[in-house]
């Protein structure tokens, strides 16, 4: 009697397990495969590197996606697939279903934000405009000295200049040293391809002397076809041994002590920038360069020209003799336009 007992109670044990069972992988079926209900048309949901499986589903619960975090909690154990997942910031949109979001992060198509490295920033500008990117996880100071050096492997003093001006798309699980490292690397590639394929006879050693000229021409102009015939200026002043006097390697020189105003004693005081006081190229870049003006400083335009000045309409007069350029400096700059300015209109 006592043996029949417990094979009817293990009966009905068993029986109802597999009720329950059914029932519930019902249910889980249905929770998966039904449309969640937003707050908003869409949401933006962000997967830290290292997040745990478990987090994620309790994140999605705790933010109204899942009804429960259970069901895609066990499934994903269940079918390997809560390993599969890549860190990232994805936009959920309503009316997806639990199976199609956890798809949606093990693809990795998560969102993508933009950085644009201004053609003509300095080293300084660039790193505090990183700093201030919300989206980008931070790891580097804002004066990171030898840090650069060591994290990106050049051995140069200066990380002034290296970093090719353009838009870099990146995820919220990116670093800002990581998007240094692309444009560093991104600069190297163009610089050796430009190098590649310059002519004979400029006057640089090396590439690095070229990507010098590139900064000088990238804070001369903002005009593109205007890039080409300064490098020329200052092609032809090198190999006449005339000094480059470009007032941006002054004012870099100067550092914090330019007050906005370039002053004869600025021009005459002695820094391994000053121009008008030292011979041939600075000793580094004194700005972000892109490729349009990396190419103009190795393919320069022809021409005698020795000379420019500022018009005040964005653009330069150039000169190939100084009685012609004193003559274009009295007539755009010692009575300047009541609309002057140092930069193109755009």
């Amino acid at each position: 009697m006592v043996i029949k007992l417990v094979k009817r109670f293990l009966v009905f044990s068993v029986g109802l397990v597999f009720i329950l069972g059914v029932t519930f992988s019902y249910l889980a079926y249905r929770t998966l495969n039904s449309p969640v209900e937003l707050s908003s048309s869409h949401m933006d949901f962000n997967i830290p590197s290292g997040s745990s499986f478990r987090r994620i589903t309790e994140r999605l619960y705790a933010r109204g996606v899942l009804d429960s975090p259970w069901p895609l909690m066990i499934y994903g154990r269940f079918s390997g697939k809560s390993a599969q997942l890549k860190a990232g910031e994805y936009r959920l949109d309503n009316g997806q279903t639990p199976l199609e979001i956890l798809a949606r992060f093990i693809k990795g198509r998560s969102i993508q934000h933009a950085f644009t490295i201004v053609e003509g920033w300095s080293l300084k500008e660039l790193l505090v405009a990183l700093e201030q990117e919300e989206k980008l996880m931070h790891v580097l100071e804002v004066s990171p000295g030898s840090q650069l050096q060591q994290a990106l492997g050049f051995e140069l003093e200066s990380a002034e200049g290296l970093f090719f001006a353009d838009t870099y798309h990146f995820s919220r699980s990116d670093t800002d040293l990581s998007l240094l490292k692309r444009a560093y690397v991104r600069m190297q590639k163009v610089l050796a391809d430009e190098w590649q394929k310059r002519p004979k006879g400029l006057p640089y050693k090396r590439q690095y002397e070229a990507l010098i000229m590139a900064s000088i021409v990238e804070k001369e102009t903002g005009l593109a076809e205007e890039r080409a015939e300064i490098a020329g200026v200052f092609v032809r002043r090198i190999k006449k041994k005339m000094r480059l006097q470009t007032d941006p390697t002054v004012i870099y020189g100067l550092g914090e002590s330019y007050n906005g105003n370039l002053t004869r004693k600025d021009l005459k005081t002695r820094t391994p920038y000053n121009t008008y006081v030292i011979s041939g190229l600075p000793p580094t870049p004194i700005a972000m360069a892109g490729r349009e003006a990396i190419h103009a400083s190795l393919h320069p335009k022809e021409g005698d020209s020795l000379y420019f000045v500022a018009k005040g309409n964005g653009s330069h007069y150039f000169s190939s003799s100084l009685k012609a350029h004193n003559n274009a400096v009295k007539k755009y700059q010692w009575k300047r336009r009541s609309d002057y300015r140092s930069t193109p209109q755009r």
